[in-house]
């Protein structure tokens, strides 16, 4: 696999300002970005053998999002949610200033990627009604609109059996003395993940426990379990009701990466997305639950025709 460029961009919150760590493959020169978005606990490099394929072609980008990874840890715990996560991806994108986007987003990072087509989508009816004397065509798009996106196992609603079963693990403060018991514990907990390798576990488990004062310690701020608590039942429906109009809003060729055996993404979604959305398109993995890896041959290969379709379009 090829070795990421490591960079950082800095972000604003509502104390300060934060770090964060992004990873980068293929021409930095290249206007047309992938860019790559994790799940809630997961890092950057989950992307590492997919930005390996895309790399001759484009420019991939994957973060860690604030908490996780090589970013700063926020002050603020409450301040892990999605705006702040979505500002953070304005932020990047301004540094990064592609011609075209096309995103790839790992359930978080799916829900960031709908939050911030919702933004794009406003932004262009707010422009509609600047008079043209006003505008400058030299300045571009107030933010770049996403040109193909991929829903790897998210959609507007979320089951709150998955959450039931994430908020377990989430705030376990767990420790290994030895980097194998730290596999074996990625093995239980990322079952839904689906067969692997011993290779593969290897690369899942890398970047996910880290180094610490002779121990393997988990890589995010174990206060995001804070806000991820606050989540409650009102809220999910508030939500719901909002991602559903960001998904119906799309105008980019959606492909939604199913597990099968999802506990997040239900079947009757799926059918739903797929139904209000002429633009959208699915693919199933047998034996996998929540989420697809992405590190798995015919994984990649779904994102790889995907995205190239795009070219083949023009």
């Amino acid at each position: 696999m090829i070795a990421p460029r490591v960079n950082s961009v800095a972000c604003a919150n509502s104390t300060g300002l934060h770090r964060m760590a992004y990873y980068e493959w293929g021409d930095p020169a290249c206007e047309e970005v992938v860019l790559c978005v994790h799940g809630l606990t997961r890092t950057g490099r989950d992307f590492d053998a997919l930005a390996s394929r895309l790399a001759s072609r484009y420019r991939v980008v994957s973060p860690d999002v604030v908490g996780r990874g090589l970013s700063d840890w926020l002050a603020q715990p409450l301040s892990y949610a999605v705006p702040q996560y979505v500002a953070d991806m304005v932020t990047l994108l301004a540094r990064l200033q592609p011609k075209k986007l096309h995103w790839v987003g790992t359930s978080m990072g799916g829900l960031i990627a709908l939050s911030y087509a919702a933004l794009v989508a406003h932004a262009q009816r707010e422009a509609a009604h600047i008079p043209p004397a006003r505008l400058s065509a030299s300045i571009g798009e107030p933010i770049v609109p996403i040109s193909r996106l991929v829903l790897n196992d998210v959609g507007p609603r979320v089951e709150p059996i998955s959450l039931s079963r994430i908020g377990e693990y989430l705030g376990q403060g767990l420790s290994f003395e030895r980097y194998e018991d730290a596999v074996g514990y990625m093995k239980v907990t990322a079952a839904s993940f689906g067969p692997h390798t011993d290779e593969q576990w290897d690369s899942l488990t890398r970047h996910y426990f880290v180094p610490k004062d002779g121990q393997w310690v988990k890589h995010y701020d174990p206060a995001i379990a804070m806000a991820f608590a606050g989540v409650s039942e009102e809220l999910l429906t508030q939500g719901e009701s909002m991602l559903w109009a960001a998904y119906q809003s799309l105008k980019a060729p959606t492909l939604i990466m199913h597990g099968a055996q999802s506990d997040l993404l239900s079947d009757a979604t799926v059918q739903k997305m797929l139904a209000t959305n002429p633009l959208a398109c699915k693919v199933d993995f047998k034996g996998v639950g929540h989420a697809p890896s992405l590190i798995v041959q015919d994984q990649i290969q779904a994102v790889v025709d995907f995205l190239e379709a795009d070219s083949a379009n023009g």
